[in-house]
């Protein structure tokens, strides 16, 4: 299919000050540890595929996108040849990411669209056109597959956004898919369950009948389209072998699904991450999950030496509001729908940004609690930042120091969103609404020692955090209040990790507890500092500049 497609181709109080944080050391040389990889604990760096790196500007114009647009409203000329030239530079190496997820990359709606901002494109990728080709803003097919070959040669995952809730709007170059395919009315008010799903998000955003058990014909609009660029005897003899293989039938959600596990078992996507899920029957969830699981065994039984490891395909979920402290219900006010008993392994939280403003143990505490008891074998991505959260966490980039250290030491996963780590401005002159959340990656601003300083941080806590699985999916206990010093403690399978933080520490000479978890005589590293110490009478002592000690056992 793909490869005919190359043509277009809960609030707490926190009080951590960066003004008592001094820079850190040059984090050192990477070592490969792919053998510690869960996902539980996984790193993941978030990108708009269209604002983080320009590898091709040869594809910067298409379809005659050409139309003056509200400011950060069109296409910025980012791809996924940008994103590899990152991948092979060590950009994500050297900051600690085990795993990127980039926005979508199928073909969008070749028309602009006024919602009230100046004309805009879909460079977002969530207006989508045709799920069985690539934008080719975005770059071909064969871009996708060096760059997941890439990442994976780098020990990092690749997490598929997929949209299966809506089509793109319509326009004047982008026709209406068909009753039989989806409904342009009644746009959701939100009331509840039945005003939540079987509607549409907002006014000309098509929401597709994921819940129809009617088959239905492909719209004549993609049968032209795929006629024109001479790929229609494939796409259509694709489509009768998954659904004889498969024994479906051919409704709107099965056609989407199959598209969209296409891409696992072609090119071993590790992981999707889904939109818009709660609007969404969570039974066509559970269906996704279970083809998805299926394309990534036949991709891992036809690509026997490119795998990885053992991890089972992951999935996680944009269920707009859910928090951690819900455990493992969403509540729609009339009903309550458990997602995670419906394909998921983890869930957005929602909630991080509000707790994130409390003291480090009661967060902490509290998130393990959960984690290890009501969503045991379950997950949450933690994040400060995000593309559609018009009140993150540090709007003003005032505490990029804080907002590293608490992400990325809270249990759970991490999702640092790009340019969190070099303190991205989120406040841009002229633009409007989420736009001020997508500006252009200004890699320009690593150029200045200050930002500089402030990556460092970042990539120490997320090389730290990556090396060890500990931090973000052990078992948290408080070894010592004030200074604040606790453990993580990891064990499955064959893996076990352990490690001593210690925060708020004074600079100069510090002694920190470790007996619980490390033997007399032991030699540990303190990797913020790059400092070597011995354990006497079950301490260690040592004398930083630093408020932070990250301790290992040394190999």
């Amino acid at each position: 299919m793909r490869k005919l497609s190359i043509y277009f181709l809960c609030g707490f109080w926190l009080c951590i000050s960066c003004k008592n944080e001094t820079a850190p050391a040059e984090p050192e040389a990477h070592s490969e540890t792919a053998d510690t990889f869960v996902w539980e604990a996984a790193n993941l760096y978030f990108l708009l595929t269209d604002r983080f790196h320009n590898g091709n500007p040869a594809n910067d114009l298409n379809f005659s996108r050409d139309a003056e647009t509200g400011v950060l409203r069109g296409f910025e000329g980012g791809d996924l040849a940008g994103i590899t030239q990152k991948i092979e530079e060590g950009y994500f190496t050297d900051l600690g990411i085990n795993a990127i997820w980039f926005t979508p990359v199928v073909e969008q709606i070749h028309g602009a669209v006024d919602e009230g901002t100046g004309n805009t494109y879909a460079y977002h990728g969530y207006w989508a056109k045709d799920w069985t080709a690539l934008d080719p803003n975005f770059g071909t097919y064969e871009e996708l597959k060096t760059l997941i070959k890439t990442a994976h040669a780098k020990g990092i995952r690749i997490v598929m956004d997929v949209v299966l809730n809506h089509t793109g709007p319509v326009t004047e170059d982008d026709p209406f898919w068909g009753e039989s395919w989806a409904i342009q009315q009644p746009q959701c008010t939100y009331q509840g369950y039945e005003t939540t799903v079987p509607c549409t998000l907002v006014a000309n955003l098509p929401d597709i009948k994921t819940a129809s058990t009617e088959e239905v014909e492909l719209p004549d609009f993609l049968v032209e389209k795929w006629k024109k660029e001479g790929r229609y005897d494939t796409e259509i003899q694709e489509l009768e072998n998954y659904f004889t293989t498969n024994n479906l039938p051919r409704t709107p959600r099965n056609y989407l699904i199959k598209w969209l596990t296409d891409y696992v078992r072609e090119l071993g996507i590790d992981a999707f991450r889904v939109d818009t899920v709660k609007h969404v029957d969570e039974s066509s969830w559970a269906d996704l999950r279970t083809q998805a699981d299926l394309a990534f065994a036949d991709w891992k039984q036809n690509n026997p030496n490119e795998i990885l490891d053992d991890n089972a395909f992951f999935m996680l979920g944009e269920v707009y509001g859910y928090g951690i402290g819900g455990g493992r219900d969403y509540n729609f006010g009339d009903k309550t729908v458990d997602y995670f008993a419906n394909g998921f392994d983890n869930l957005i939280n929602f909630q991080f940004k509000y707790d994130a403003k409390g003291d480090y143990e009661t967060m902490f505490k509290a998130y393990d609690s959960i984690l290890h008891n009501s969503l045991e074998g379950k997950s949450i991505l933690n994040y400060s930042t995000s593309h559609d959260d018009g009140d993150p966490f540090d709007k003003d980039r005032s505490k990029a120091y804080e907002t590293g250290t608490k992400l990325l030491l809270t249990p759970g996963l991490a999702q640092v969103y790009y340019g969190d780590e070099i303190a991205r401005p989120l406040i841009i002159e002229g633009a409007q609404g989420d736009a001020n959340l997508r500006g252009n990656m200004p890699w320009s601003l690593l150029d200045s020692t200050e930002t500089k300083q402030v990556l460092t941080h970042w990539q120490k806590l997320g090389c730290f955090r990556r090396d060890h699985p500990a931090v973000g999916a052990g078992r948290h206990e408080m070894l010592q209040q004030d200074p604040y010093v606790f453990s993580r403690s990891f064990k499955k399978d064959e893996l076990e990790d352990m490690v001593i933080i210690g925060l708020d520490l004074p600079k100069g000479e510090k002694s920190i507890p470790v007996a619980k978890l490390f033997a007399e005589g032991s030699t540990l590293k303190d990797t913020y500092s790059n400092t070597e110490v011995n354990v006497q009478n079950g301490m260690v002592k040592l004398n930083t500049p630093e408020t932070i000690v990250l301790l290992e056992k040394t190999k």
